[in-house]
């Protein structure tokens, strides 16, 4: 399923040098196919917001090899940017009331970074509870992406995200088996039973609140809770609180950005991060503690801290989680390629029910 480079946007030249299945606009205009198109809400902050793009891109790129997929890069209103994000947006994003004019098969909200707890005093709230409304009445299926799955939970269901501990300070942060809960949702066919799903969030929306509200846990590990689950008719909101978009080195760059504010903080060992949990093998281990050791030790003598040894580390991580997460996008992807209709500003093709587009509830009566 190519993605469609509809612009000179930077990531389609990076995917396409990474082998990605990336088409020119030109010969996807004369191929006589149906085209889908996926809006992708970008809420990350600067330092994350080019590599957000790339791995949902590359997550819904790389899926299947079929239809054509135009990507519409969308973000929300926002005073906390810098001006090379201002300009790479004003050069490559598209406006959201003209978007949801011309219509959408589906949609992709990523996460994003607050301050404070309280979701609903966040800049982004009036412009994200806009996106939900609409897009639950207008595409055919909405990803939620961990943040985004809070704040949506919050909007459509009155649901507050809790602490994933009684402190408020841990991290969830790391690989975690997982297991299908619902082996019969259709997402779920000819995925693995058991798998790993990267997480990196301090809160959560635990499995009775999700079922509290009616909807279906799909997915869930003992250590790490809920990763998936969907709105109750199964698939106009699929709810990720995991990242299985998340590059190989992408807990790394995190788990870096952690040590960093902590050699800042002054006082490197009372705030040296959690270790990030199955990730890093024994060697990558011993490293780490050699590197904390070393820093902490020059600290206190006024010296120098030694370089991160960020591609030392990086050369030995492996992805246990991308082709799993393939399998499910290739499942969301041919659903809602079926259901939508080819008028992209219709929800769904003539004949599916918005509260079952299955058609599930309905066998089952």
């Amino acid at each position: 399923m190519p993605l469609v480079a509809r612009s000179g946007l930077p990531a389609y030249d990076r995917l396409l040098h990474e082998g990605q299945p990336v088409l020119d606009k030109d010969r996807a205009d004369n191929q006589d196919i149906r085209a889908m198109h996926i809006g992708l809400i970008n809420m990350m902050p600067d330092g994350a917001f080019e590599a957000t793009e790339r791995q949902f891109l590359r997550l819904i790129g790389n899926s299947s090899q079929i239809v054509q997929i135009h990507a519409h890069l969308i973000t929300l209103p926002s005073e906390n940017r810098s001006d090379k994000i201002r300009d790479h947006i004003g050069r490559y994003y598209e406006d959201f009331d003209q978007v949801a004019a011309d219509g959408l098969d589906a949609m992709i909200i990523s996460g994003a970074n607050v301050i404070g707890s309280d979701l609903t005093k966040q800049e982004f709230w009036p412009h994200l509870t806009k996106v939900l409304d609409w897009s639950y009445q207008n595409v055919a299926s909405t990803i939620c992406s961990c943040l985004a799955t809070h704040a949506a939970m919050k909007h459509l269901y009155n649901i507050d995200r809790v602490p994933v501990d009684e402190t408020a300070r841990a991290k969830l942060t790391g690989l975690y088996h997982h297991y299908k809960a619902d082996r019969a949702h259709p997402l779920m066919q000819s995925v693995n039973t058991t798998f790993m799903v990267p997480h990196s969030r301090h809160n959560q929306i635990t499995k009775q609140q999700f079922e509290q509200t009616g909807c279906d846990v799909i997915v869930e590990s003992e250590q790490a809770g809920v990763h998936m689950a969907s709105s109750a008719d199964l698939f106009r909101f699929i709810f990720f609180q995991g990242h299985p978009e998340y590059d190989t080195h992408s807990l790394l760059k995190e788990y870096k950005r952690d040590v960093m504010q902590a050699i800042e903080s002054g006082d490197p060992d009372g705030n040296w991060p959690d270790m990030i949990a199955n990730y890093f093998g024994p060697q990558s281990l011993a490293i780490l503690e050699e590197y904390k050791s070393r820093t902490c030790t020059a600290l206190k003598n006024g010296t120098t801290p030694p370089d991160f040894p960020e591609q030392l580390l990086m050369d030995r991580l492996f992805n246990t989680w991308r082709d799993t997460c393939k399998s499910m996008m290739n499942n969301w992807i041919g659903s809602v390629y079926q259901f939508t209709n080819v008028d992209r500003r219709k929800q769904f093709m003539d004949g599916i029910d918005p509260d079952d587009p299955f058609g599930i509830k309905k066998a089952d009566t």
